[in-house]
């Protein structure tokens, strides 16, 4: 669906309209699902055929042969017969089916996103981590791995004003056919379009924006020859009848030939109480034969079940190989099976399986996060600015070797981003406010610089204190001074004043500067009261002095 130079595109049966930003949608074809069509009916009453039954290589053939011409139903009922009847292919299906889940996944906004872009892709991560039924889908949609393809119609409900998918509903791989013939306008079909069987020649097309349809590449060709289940059908067959021999061999494998023998001129009838007898002695070891039959027994079967082991053997091998790329991570057979060997097969078995996280991956991208991007996202414009869901399939680094030669490479001068070791190592940046752990040195280390700061803390606080202490003192001290000669000063002002008016008067009397000078020097001043003054202000400087000392100040 190409939406990226107009403003109308159709979305299943409804024509679809954009506003001038092109983030609003007419959502009437979500509210149903296309198999709910009445059309369609006939697919909910279809029961697969089993195939497996009298599988010859004829018949497995022509199978095969009407997958290619686009009839996929004999195919994909085969390949479902194979999972349940080989417990070997269910059982290395299931590995790699289920090394898929639990991995962990993202949705990456589109590169230089804008902010908007960014909330609308944290949008749709929210929404799908809240879901409970992802890995289920993941599930599903890994049974394209056997089969080629595999399809869930989704469910939408709305919420509030957001249209989210509600439950992911798995359709039989029978439902669907490819188109074989050309279409009426004379253009060329695509013969990987899958389509559901509404009994007409090309099928329905599967509804936008209804389903998960994945094709999964397990080799390249035409949607119906790229499934396992192609590959792995010949040595089915083959192990099926290397079992049904091996099961004829045991059951008269040890038992002894028995021959019966009827007189000359037996009847039917006494020839088929013979019979009947040579049958029955054989697993009830007795019975009863009418007078003159008689019964001999041969020497036992010899054989050997090596022959139908090898061929089993060889087969499941096959089988192994096909779906895992190796044997070791599954048989064990005490020779071959060498730690280092095993290892070297997982790592195999590792690629596939990030193979087919990707290939899901933008399966998922395209029919799940791409419609609940352009139905709810605030921020859409065209289909190639998508955020994408990407599976975290990068394995962390080996962090002894790093954690060696890391500081050694920074040390003779390379400049590493911190961003680039943390993703080598699959090791997260802590947020701001996170608890991160600490080695018990470094921690050591902190606790002794906390220490270290507190008392750094605690001398400044000091300083300060005494600072402020001292000038307090001073001040104190400058004001005791202040006290003790303002009180000299009135003590003093009155006698002194005495002193000035005897003074003035003799300078106001006199007649000249020579009569002042004679005046003054026959002047009689008392100076006791001063003097008495004079002594008690020292006396009270020295005790006041004394207390300082003795107090400490």
């Amino acid at each position: 669906m190409s939406i990226a130079n107009s403003n109308k595109t159709e979305l299943g049966d409804k024509a679809v309209e954009t506003d001038r930003n092109g983030t609003r949608f007419s959502v009437k074809a979500l509210k149903k699902s296309q198999t709910d069509n009445a059309k369609l009916g006939h697919l909910h009453s279809h029961y697969a055929q089993h195939p497996s039954r009298g599988l010859t290589p004829a018949k497995l053939a022509r199978i095969l042969v009407q997958a290619e011409q686009g009839d996929l139903i004999a195919q994909c009922e085969l390949a479902e017969d194979m999972e349940e009847k080989d417990g070997h292919i269910f059982s290395e299906l299931q590995k790699r089916r289920r090394a898929l889940l639990g991995v962990e996944w993202q949705i990456i906004p589109p590169r230089n996103a804008s902010t908007a872009e960014k909330i609308d892709a944290e949008m749709i991560a929210e929404q799908l981590e809240d879901l409970q039924i992802l890995d289920d889908l993941i599930f599903d949609m890994s049974d394209a791995i056997l089969k080629s393809f595999s399809n869930s119609e989704i469910v939408w409900q709305q919420q509030e004003k957001l249209w989210l998918p509600k439950a992911f509903n798995y359709k039989d791989p029978s439902w669907f056919m490819t188109v074989q013939s050309n279409a009426n306008d004379g253009s060329i079909v695509d013969r990987n379009e899958l389509r559901l069987r509404d009994n007409t020649l090309n099928g329905a097309a599967l509804q936008t924006f209804g389903w998960v349809s994945h094709v999964h590449k397990t080799k390249s060709g035409y949607v119906g020859r790229n499934g396992l289940a192609r590959v792995l059908a010949w040595p089915f067959l083959f192990k099926n009848y290397g079992v049904r021999d091996l099961a004829e061999f045991l059951e008269i494998y040890g038992l002894p030939l028995r021959l019966g023998k009827y007189p000359t001129g037996a009847d039917k009838t006494e020839k088929a109480t013979l019979l009947r007898a040579v049958m029955s002695i054989g697993h009830n070891a007795g019975g009863i034969i009418p007078k003159g039959m008689e019964i001999d027994f041969k020497e036992a079967a010899k054989g050997n079940k090596d022959p139908f082991e090898y061929m089993i053997s060889l087969m499941e091998k096959t089988e192994s190989k096909a779906i895992l790329g190796g044997t070791l991570t599954s048989q064990a057979d005490g020779k071959s099976s060498t730690n280092a060997l095993g290892n070297v097969h997982n790592e195999v078995r590792q690629e596939l399986r990030d193979s087919d996280l990707k290939q899901i991956g933008n399966t998922l991208t395209r029919d799940l996060v791409f419609p609940m991007y352009m139905l709810n996202g605030k921020s859409y414009r065209t289909p190639n600015r998508s955020p994408r869901l990407v599976f975290n399939v990068v394995e962390a680094e080996d962090i002894k070797a790093y954690a060696e030669s890391l500081p050694k490479l920074v040390d003779v001068g390379f400049a590493i981003p911190q961003q680039w070791a943390q993703d080598k190592l699959q090791i997260p940046v802590a947020q701001k406010g996170e608890v991160t752990l600490v080695s018990a040195k470094a921690e050591l280390k902190q606790e002794s610089q906390k220490v270290k700061r507190e008392e750094e803390s605690q001398a400044k606080l000091k300083q300060m204190a005494i600072k402020r202490i001292v000038a307090l003192k001073s001040q104190q001290e400058v004001e005791a001074i202040d006290l003790m000669s303002a009180k000299l000063q009135a003590d003093m002002s009155s006698i002194l004043e005495g002193f000035t008016d005897e003074v003035r008067q003799l300078v106001e009397g006199a007649n000249s500067l020579e009569d002042l000078q004679q005046d003054l020097s026959e002047l009689n001043l008392s100076i006791d009261e001063a003097s008495e003054v004079l002594q008690l202000a020292l006396v009270a400087a020295d005790l006041a002095g004394q207390f300082d000392v003795n107090e400490g100040h």
